[in-house]
């Protein structure tokens, strides 16, 4: 009893002296970040009791995680998902160190795993000889606690159907609060096509981000209203709803990639459906080659160039939509003055690359001044718009060439485990993760969005669905609890 007592006050004392620090450091320096430590402090505790739990918490912060910057402009991060991806980084390094069994012999014999790994260690080298050492070294930090957080800590969490079920709302009900938040503020602007950007602040960095998120949910939706059963008639009437909802709501971000991405993702649905979904990617591969080398020969990109003075930001998503198939439409023709670019870095440095987070500062001197906008000063320091290109200029060939087989290895995974399950619910979720990547993969095929803490989370933690659900097709024989490795606390 004095035990229990004396742990009581231990416990109250040291709640105490957090909270009473955490407001005296706000008041000393008037920085938000010291109002953080309550929350860090009592995650922490959940976490060591129950991890598990505070797995679910994270997935739902995700979509309603800001970005801020908490020391001026010197340090800046998402929050409150962030700090918990740093948490869970040290918690698997020291389970790992403690145990390297901890992760299975047949997660690390599948080839999604593989490649993914294969990634990772090769990152080592661009970063090694980077010219811009520290923000190579914060992307890679970085990627260690995406891969921790969506890739390798979901073998421990997604065990049984309702695991899987319990993911879904957690993820679905506050990206609905955010979009409807979003809705109401475009509203205000009569969902003026130049205002977008100003609803979606501080949730979203921008519009490409935010329509990326909700164009690679959107079959997960479609994908859960397929599984509910007829007699749970206001459930199914609520998913449809939700599906209605979400339609709009993403023509309305006026992202082209995510319209198209819809549009991926359901044609990837059809070709695993016809057992021709390998096909899929071989043939998109060599349709680029194609297209490149019809332009690289003789030169006949130059023909292709902008008209300076005509080719700016039109005040209408049609209007914006014409220009693009003329060739004036500015954000699509600065893409291909930074792909050029990014085409002739690559030339000298065409192994390591020039480390990642470096493409900024080194691409202007060899762009093709003939394809200038009226924003190639980049005040805002993007980069490629194209996550293979911004590969290759940051990691080299070698990063470029496993991102391709990547998708084609998922692609092809995803098609064997379908027919693998008998059960239609794992059918379906197998389904709904592979149409998630697939959006993904063609909205970063017009951006470099998967290194962002929503759009990472979604593209990396469809790959974990589609590892699990891979084991869980080999051992039907078993039950649920005895296919995965068992959650660690």
């Amino acid at each position: 009893m004095k035990e229990a007592l004396l742990t009581s006050k231990v416990g109250t004392i040291g709640a105490l002296t957090i909270l009473f620090g955490s407001l005296l450091g706000y008041f000393i320096t008037y920085n938000y970040a010291f109002l953080l430590l309550p929350f860090v402090a009592l995650m922490g505790a959940i976490t060591l009791l129950n991890w598990k739990l505070t797995y679910w918490i994270f997935l739902f912060s995700i979509p309603i995680s800001i970005h801020l910057y908490l020391l001026g402009t010197s340090f800046s991060t998402s929050l409150p998902d962030e700090p918990i991806m740093w948490m869970f980084l040290l918690m698997f390094v020291l389970l790992y160190a403690h145990n390297p069994k901890i992760l299975p012999e047949w997660w690390w014999r599948n080839p999604i795993v593989l490649v993914v790994v294969l990634q990772f260690l090769w990152l080592l080298v661009p970063v090694i000889f980077s010219n811009e050492t520290l923000f190579s070294i914060k992307f890679l930090i970085a990627k260690s606690w995406f891969l921790v957080a969506f890739f390798v800590l979901p073998i421990f969490v997604f065990r049984e159907k309702k695991d899987f079920k319990k993911a879904f709302w957690i993820l679905l009900v506050p990206m609905l609060v955010t979009m409807l938040i979003i809705m109401y503020r475009h509203k205000g602007y009569s969902f003026n096509f130049r205002k977008i950007e100003q609803s979606i602040h501080p949730i979203y960095y921008n519009h490409v981000e935010y329509s990326t998120v909700i164009s690679m949910f959107f079959p997960v939706v479609c994908m859960a209203f397929l599984l509910t059963r007829r007699i749970n008639i206001w459930l199914k009437a609520g998913l449809f709803l939700t599906i209605l909802f979400f339609l709009p709501t993403i023509y309305l971000t006026y992202a082209r990639a995510a319209m198209l991405a819809v549009i991926f993702a359901a044609g990837i649905y059809v070709a695993i459906r016809l057992k021709m979904v390998n096909w899929v990617m071989p043939v998109f591969y060599a349709a680029i080659i194609a297209l490149v080398v019809f332009m690289v020969n003789n030169n006949k990109y130059i023909e292709f160039r902008p008209n300076y003075e005509r080719t700016y930001m039109h005040n209408s998503f049609s209007d914006h939509m014409i220009a693009t198939f003329r060739g004036r439409d500015m954000s699509s023709m600065e893409r291909v003055y930074r792909w050029i670019a990014a085409a002739r870095m690559s030339q000298e440095r065409p192994i390591t690359g020039y480390g990642p987070n470096s493409f900024y500062y080194y691409y202007k001197p060899h762009a093709v001044s003939m394809f200038r906008t009226y924003v190639s000063r980049n005040k805002e320091k993007s980069t490629t718009h194209n996550y293979y290109i911004f590969m290759l200029v940051g990691q080299g060939w070698p990063a470029t060439i496993l991102y391709a087989i990547l998708v084609v290895v998922a692609f092809h995974q995803a098609q064997k485990i379908y027919y693998r399950f008998q059960d239609k619910f794992y059918k379906q979720v197998t389904m709904a993760a592979i149409m998630m990547f697939a959006a993904g993969f063609i909205n970063n095929f017009f951006s470099e969005l998967i290194e962002t803490h929503k759009v990472g989370a979604l593209f990396y933690l469809s790959l974990a669905l589609l590892v699990i659900l891979d084991r869980k097709s080999r051992t039907p024989s078993q039950s649920e609890a005895e296919v995965l490795p068992q959650a660690v606390n």
